[in-house]
């Protein structure tokens, strides 16, 4: 850091496994990831290219390739995922990930139905290649999942050999772990919470507030997710405690 604080917690020092900050990336120019990995690489800890932004990105090898340069774990939005399946492509799935040397997959459900045995198959011949992180959760605001059945989900895809399981939110926030206002339904991630460890959990949280739930609920180690490029410098301030929202969070207490 640029000078001494005393009373700042210890965040995990990368490469962490815990206490990760995943963002989105919904579309950046190569310049852009050059400023956004000169500003914020020390605080991030993977990136994600949202929905099926990859197909569409211009130059998408070269943007890649300023990623690999400051050793950034990148991988396709889930939709990405779910459109090759739906078209019966999944080998060619994976021979894109290959081609581009994305070793970080995200297996979901999000857009379409797949029974969940077929999709730990996926999990299982994915996790043979590379890292895999599953998204639990419904893109679909109606489709309310109970608590048990979360919980049944995200423990069957962690046993699958993912290595995280994401909780869904959208880029916006508002739907899965949350209600139509942004609002955390409470009482089911708690109970999530009493059954999967939580270092296996990233919460999709794009909105400040959801953020500083988290932060509360688990501490500045709690692993979010669809971060803002823009927002990272803010949450890592919010981590620690430097910023009126977590001020008093952690002051005298043992740093």
């Amino acid at each position: 850091m640029n000078f001494n604080l005393t009373q700042i917690p210890n965040r995990n020092k990368k490469p962490r496994t815990h206490g990760i900050t995943m963002v989105m990336d919904k579309g950046l120019s190569v310049d852009e990831v050059k400023n956004f990995m000169s500003a914020t690489h020390p605080h991030v800890d993977m990136v994600k290219l949202g929905f099926g932004t990859s197909y569409v990105t211009p130059n998408l090898k070269e943007k890649l390739q300023v990623y690999r340069d400051y050793n950034m774990p990148i991988y396709f939005g889930g939709t990405l995922f779910e459109a090759f399946l739906i078209r019966n492509q999944f080998e060619d799935y994976i021979s894109v990930c290959k081609e581009f040397g994305v070793s970080y997959m995200e297996v979901s459900d999000g857009s379409i139905t797949i029974p969940h045995a077929e999709k730990c198959g996926y999990i299982e011949k994915l996790a043979k290649l590379g890292i895999v992180l599953s998204e639990v959760g419904s893109k679909d605001a109606a489709h309310i999942i109970p608590p048990y059945k979360w919980i049944e989900l995200m423990r069957a895809e962690l046993d699958a050999g993912s290595s995280y399981v994401i909780a869904e939110a959208r880029e916006a926030g508002n739907v899965g772990i949350y209600r139509g206002t942004g609002e955390v339904r409470e009482g089911l991630v708690q109970e999530i919470l009493t059954q999967i460890p939580e270092e296996k959990i990233i919460w999709e949280a794009p909105q400040k507030a959801q953020q500083l739930y988290f932060l509360q609920l688990i501490g500045c180690n709690v692993n979010l997710g669809n971060i803002p490029p823009n927002e990272v410098i803010p949450l890592e301030a919010m981590r620690i405690g430097l910023r009126g929202d977590t001020f008093n969070l952690y002051l005298n207490k043992e740093s």
